[in-house]
């Protein structure tokens, strides 16, 4: 059963990530359907649903799960809006491994924070707040907008090198590998977590943290 699940993926991904060409901006999300979307180690989208011209989360459907693309990129420039509903938590969560092996996205994948920064509870560490390299690397606190409000995002990687904006503010700007980044790793949670951000080409996942969480203008740029 697992090899038929994983079989099929697979072949979604090659089939998605075949029309995201190198130096050319497509979308990721169609704005009606989740075409081109599923739900962790599953074939449908889940819990995730099209409202208003987003995928947006409903966290009472049944089978909880993170959003993530049929297709897997390595070097790219990522563009996207959300919307946090007061106190909610969410991520975007890139290089992921899916795989039966790994129970959920976050463990392979590495995290650009979306939070309501004021009544969400993981809100106490500054590198927990929005935009932030999630335990890495903090965002400034004014970067993000208040919950119900869309904030912008563009994350860049080009062969390691991370670089994120928030609303048009630079939140993280660090080369993957390099001493900064391993003493990040080393004071971080993820210190003893051996295939956190070990997989240069993946997924890009939408995480589901118990809030209505909102995403919408979803395009990608293969560099």
């Amino acid at each position: 059963m697992k090899k038929l699940l994983l079989g099929a993926l697979a072949l979604a991904a090659f089939s998605y990530s075949a029309s995201a060409q190198k130096g050319k901006t497509v979308s990721l999300f169609d704005g009606k359907t989740t075409k081109g979307w599923h739900s962790y180690l599953h074939t449908d989208a889940g819990p995730w649903t099209v409202v208003d011209g987003a995928l947006q989360l409903d966290p009472k459907a049944p089978n909880q799960a993170d959003l993530i693309t049929d297709g897997e990129y390595e070097n790219y420039e990522l563009t996207l809006d959300w919307k946090i509903a007061e106190g909610g938590n969410s991520g975007v969560i890139f290089g992921v491994h899916e795989d039966t092996t790994f129970h959920a996205t976050y463990q392979t994948g590495i995290e650009m924070q979306v939070l309501d920064n004021v009544k969400a509870s993981d809100n106490k560490k500054a590198n927990h707040l929005a935009g932030s390299l999630y335990d890495m690397k903090a965002a400034p606190a004014d970067a993000a907008k208040p919950a119900g409000q869309w904030n912008s995002v563009k994350l860049r990687k080009d062969n390691g090198h991370l670089t994120f904006w928030l609303n048009g503010k630079e939140t993280v700007n660090v080369q993957m590998g390099s001493p900064e980044w391993q003493e990040m790793i080393n004071n971080s949670k993820f210190k003893t977590w051996k295939d956190f951000a070990k997989y240069p080409k993946g997924h890009i996942a939408l995480q589901e943290h118990g809030a209505v969480v909102a995403y919408k203008n979803i395009k990608l740029k293969q560099l």
